[in-house]
């Protein structure tokens, strides 16, 4: 079987990642997948794997959990620490027809506790570390079971203790039913579970296929992105259907992956837009870390001119891009635009794309007060097509407020230009009256000041749009380079800095603005607590 015969196969019988492993040995056993650290459910393997070895750790782990009790139909919430065998745990829970909710290890106990009563009583697949941290919850009531990828606790089953359990055949689940259960950021609140089913997935891989199509020969993927995301099942599956040898990246710091990038010289690099932001120093590394790159990729939130326009000079290959996908977990990628290396610093940050070619998604920017929609008066921004997820687990109503027909509503606001280019200016919860679009704000201001790591207008007291300010190294920022800076901006107030460790985050590293809006406005001096 060929890559191409893969991906067709993908798109007719839908992305079952259990199988998939095994898929792509069949077409290339020998393709590499490495790490920046160890396994934890495997901590002898090493962290050079072939795709041949990975899926028979698949095949394994599916076995482990068969005998553990686990069965087709089941769900199984994978709550554990930050590792690659994340995605390899939630392949094997697939692979025998259960259902598998991932959980990010950013969660809080109560946050977990939550969404496993939401569930209703699931298998917990967890480790000694999240037992901990899990102490005071329930689990005895919220969970069939509890299985330990690693580590041992009381009244906890280890799945090193069923080691050499019998294989058993895959159980495929039907094209439309729940395979893979993935939650929002949370940003606004508890997060919501987000259901995807096998044709859902199959179906956002279609764009991104021919995105790699750029990619002639078989170069290293590094993937730095959140291995519970839903992202991560189409970054994943992408690159074994195309025999991209992989490198899996969990550490952030610039300096572990200025060693990587320069031991495994990757052609394509996927990473989350704030872990680019903190990677731009290595654009002045003498060493020149990027230079192999020929793409750039990033979903997930807009990301700034500054940074693609850095990376970007930073590559050595001719013609390379930065190709940002705007989308949300609801409905994958909805629109793309390809940056350039003369270009990038003078793009508007807020057109964040067209849509992509044919089978990939429509949008459309409906009024909000029965005016057209335009740059002075932004609309709502709806996607539609076959890969938008299927329901919230356990709150369809919710799901259907969202749902018009065909079309989704986003929570975005923006407008399209003449030309057709999606401008996305804001959440419509983070709009601030006085400031068209906060985004933009930060786009210019990021532009104009290289000493800024992080910048956020959020609303605060009075409705005041208040810049909150991160620098680098946490250095004092010159007053009189904000105010030049900033001076295209008379209506903010005056910039607060914090330390760029006190910046609150999602799980994908978003800042969230309802935190810091809400701790501006309990404080009565107006100062974040």
């Amino acid at each position: 079987m060929k890559g191409s015969t893969l991906y067709t196969s993908i798109q007719r019988r839908g992305l079952h990642i259990g199988l998939l492993p095994a898929m792509a040995a069949a077409v290339n056993p020998s393709t590499p997948i490495t790490l920046d650290h160890d396994l934890d459910v495997f901590p002898d393997t090493g962290r050079r794997l072939t795709v041949a070895r990975y899926a028979d750790h698949v095949d394994d782990l599916a076995g482990r959990l068969w005998a553990a009790g686990v069965r087709p139909d089941e769900h199984v919430v994978l709550y554990k620490t930050a590792n690659a065998d994340h995605w390899m745990l939630a392949a094997a829970v697939s692979r025998i027809g259960a259902v598998v909710v991932n959980l990010s290890p950013a969660l809080d106990a109560t946050t977990v506790a939550v969404l496993l009563e939401r569930v209703g009583r699931p298998t917990l697949l967890t480790d000694g570390a999240k037992l901990d941290v899990l102490a005071e919850v329930p689990l005895t009531k919220l969970t069939r079971r509890v299985i330990t990828a690693s580590g041992e606790r009381p009244g906890a089953l280890p799945l090193a203790g069923l080691a050499g359990a019998p294989r058993v055949a895959p159980v495929l689940r039907p094209l439309d039913a729940a395979a893979v259960i993935t939650h929002t950021s949370g940003t606004t609140g508890t997060p919501k579970l987000v259901v995807h089913t096998p044709r859902t997935q199959a179906v956002r891989l279609v764009p991104q296929w021919r995105l790699l199509s750029l990619m002639r020969g078989k170069e290293t993927v590094a993937i730095h992105i959140p291995f519970v995301h839903s992202r991560m099942v189409a970054a994943m599956s992408l690159a074994l259907a195309k025999q991209f040898p992989v490198l899996l990246l969990r550490e952030p710091d610039p300096a572990v992956v200025a060693e990587q990038f320069l031991r495994h010289r990757p052609a394509l690099v996927e990473a989350l837009p704030n872990s680019l932001m903190e990677w731009e120093e290595l654009a002045d590394d003498t060493r020149r870390p990027f230079a192999s790159v020929k793409v750039f990729s990033s979903t997930f939130d807009a990301i700034h001119p500054r940074t693609m326009s850095r990376l970007l000079k930073a590559s050595g290959r001719r013609g390379a891009l930065f190709f940002q996908i705007y989308g949300q977990s609801e409905v994958g990628p909805a629109v793309g635009r390809a940056y350039f290396r003369n270009s990038a610093h003078k793009a508007n940050g807020r057109c964040v794309g067209w849509a992509m070619p044919k089978g990939a998604a429509r949008v459309r920017v409906v009024s909000r007060d029965g005016s057209t929609p335009s740059e002075r008066n932004p609309g709502f921004i709806e996607v539609a097509w076959d890969g938008l997820a299927k329901t919230y687990f356990a709150e369809q109503e919710r799901y259907d407020t969202n749902r018009d027909g065909d079309w989704w509503r986003t929570g975005d606001v923006g407008y399209r230009t003449r030309f057709g280019c999606l401008h996305m200016l804001d959440r419509e919860v983070d709009m601030i009256p006085g400031v068209r679009s906060s985004l933009e704000v930060e786009d210019v201001v990021l532009s104009r000041l290289d000493e800024l790591s992080e910048l956020v207008v959020v609303q605060g007291p009075g409705s005041k749009p208040v810049p909150v300010i991160c620098t680098v190294d946490d250095e004092p920022l010159d007053p009189q380079r904000w105010r030049a800076a900033a001076a295209d901006f008379p209506q903010l107030a005056a910039p607060v800095q914090i330390p760029q460790a006190e910046l609150p985050r999602t799980a994908t590293l978003k800042v969230q603005r309802n935190v810091l809006t809400h701790r501006f406005n309990r404080q009565p001096d107006g100062r974040p607590s």
